[in-house]
C-alpha cells in the first residue's frame, strides 16, 4: 500500500482511457444523519443497497469474508460523515488470524472501496472448527487502525487500538473508549439476501455540551435519555437495516419514534475505487530500471489494484523508469 502514498499524476480516473470499465453506481441516501430533537443523542444511518453487492463481488471470497468487508465498508460510510475533512477516512486492521488485512475507506464526497485480504487454507481449517466464525476469530490478534488523510500536504491523524471484541461493532466500541472517550452505540450488518449483498449500520454518538440539548435536563436526565436511545437502538435487527424497501426515515420512526427523531441532509456513497492506468504508470516510473527488468514476465508487468480486483499490464518497454544517481552505484 506504500506506492499508493506516493505522489502520483493528477489525471483523473474518467479521463484515463487505459482505465477498465467499473460499475458507475451512486446510492443518493446512502448516509442518512439523524438527531433526536433536544436529547443528547444524533447518528448515522448507513444502507449501502446494490452498491454492497457491487463493491462485495469483485472478489471471489468466502461468505464469512465478504460478509466482514462488507460491515468494514458499512462502518467505514458510518464514520466517516461524522468527520469535518477534505480527503479520505479508512478503517484498517492488520491480525494474525485468517483474515490477515481488512481496509475500507470512505472519502469526503462518499468515494467506498475496501477489500479483505484472507489465507485461504488457515481459512479452511478455521471453518471446519467454526463454520460460522465471529470476526474475532477471523481476525485474531493485532490492531485496529482508524486514519484520515487530508493529501500529501497535510498530516495524517491516526488512531490505533488492539483488537478487542467478537465483531466489528465491538472493536470499534473498543477504540472508542479508550482513544476518543466518546460513548457510542453501534449495530452493523451484511448478509447475501435474494436480491444480493446488503450492508448497513446504525451509529449512535452521545453529544457532549449542552448545545441543541434541553436546558431543563440535568445530568441525570441526559444520561437516562441516552440509556433510552441505546435500548431502542437495541431492538434493531439486521432484516430491517438491510431490506430495500424500509425507507430511512420509516426506520428511524420505527425505533425512535416514542423520543422523537429529526432527519438531516442525506449523503450519498458510490462505487469509489480510484485506480487508473496513468496512476500505478507514475508509480512504476518511480522504480529503477533494473528493478522494473526484475518485475516483469515475458516482457510485461502486471499491477493489480486490490479494491476492484483488476489487473492492468504494461509493457516493460514503455515504462522508462527512474534513473539512479551517481551515489546509487
Amino acid at each position: 500500500m506504500r506506492a499508493y502514498l506516493t505522489r502520483m499524476p493528477q489525471t483523473p480516473a474518467f479521463l484515463d482511457p487505459g482505465r477498465p470499465p467499473v460499475p458507475d453506481i451512486v446510492m443518493p441516501r446512502g448516509v442518512v444523519p439523524f438527531y433526536l430533537p433536544r436529547r443528547p443523542v444524533r447518528g448515522r444511518l448507513v444502507r449501502l443497497g446494490v452498491l454492497a453487492d457491487a463493491l462485495l463481488t469483485r472478489h471471489d471470497n468466502h461468505p464469512a469474508v465478504t460478509r466482514l468487508a462488507g460491515q468494514a465498508l458499512a462502518l467505514s460510510a458510518a464514520l466517516s460523515t461524522a468527520l469535518k475533512f477534505r480527503g479520505s477516512f479508512s478503517l484498517q486492521t492488520k491480525g494474525d488470524g485468517p483474515v490477515s488485512m481488512l481496509l475500507a475507506d470512505c472519502t469526503d464526497a462518499g468515494a467506498l472501496r475496501g477489500y479483505a485480504r484472507a489465507n485461504t487454507d488457515r481459512l479452511a481449517t478455521l471453518l471446519e472448527r467454526s463454520p460460522s466464525p465471529a470476526a474475532g476469530e477471523l481476525l485474531g490478534g493485532g490492531y485496529l487502525a482508524f486514519t484520515v488523510d487530508q493529501g500529501p500536504d497535510q498530516n495524517r491523524h491516526q488512531g490505533i487500538v488492539s483488537i478487542e471484541g467478537d465483531n466489528l461493532a465491538a472493536m470499534a466500541l473498543h477504540y472508542f473508549e479508550t482513544s476518543e472517550q466518546i460513548r457510542c452505540a453501534v449495530h452493523i450488518a451484511c448478509e447475501q439476501t435474494a436480491a444480493g449483498w446488503r450492508a448497513g449500520a446504525l451509529v449512535l454518538e452521545k453529544i457532549a455540551g449542552a448545545g441543541g440539548i434541553d436546558p431543563t435536563l440535568d445530568a441525570d436526565a441526559q444520561e437516562e435519555s441516552w440509556r433510552t436511545a441505546t435500548i431502542l437502538a437495541a431492538t434493531l435487527t439486521d432484516s430491517e437495516l438491510l431490506d430495500d424497501h424500509l425507507s430511512p426515515e420509516r426506520l428511524l420512526y420505527r425505533l425512535f419514534h416514542t423520543e422523537g427523531v429529526a432527519v438531516d441532509r442525506a449523503r450519498p456513497l458510490s462505487y469509489g475505487c480510484r485506480c487508473s492506468r496513468a496512476r500505478l504508470s507514475g508509480i512504476l516510473e518511480s522504480f529503477s530500471r533494473d528493478d522494473l527488468d526484475h518485475m516483469a514476465v515475458d516482457g510485461n508487468i502486471v499491477m493489480k489494484c486490490e479494491f476492484c480486483n483488476v489487473d492492468f499490464r504494461f509493457e516493460r518497454e514503455e515504462v522508462r523508469g527512474a534513473t539512479a544517481s551517481p551515489q546509487q552505484h
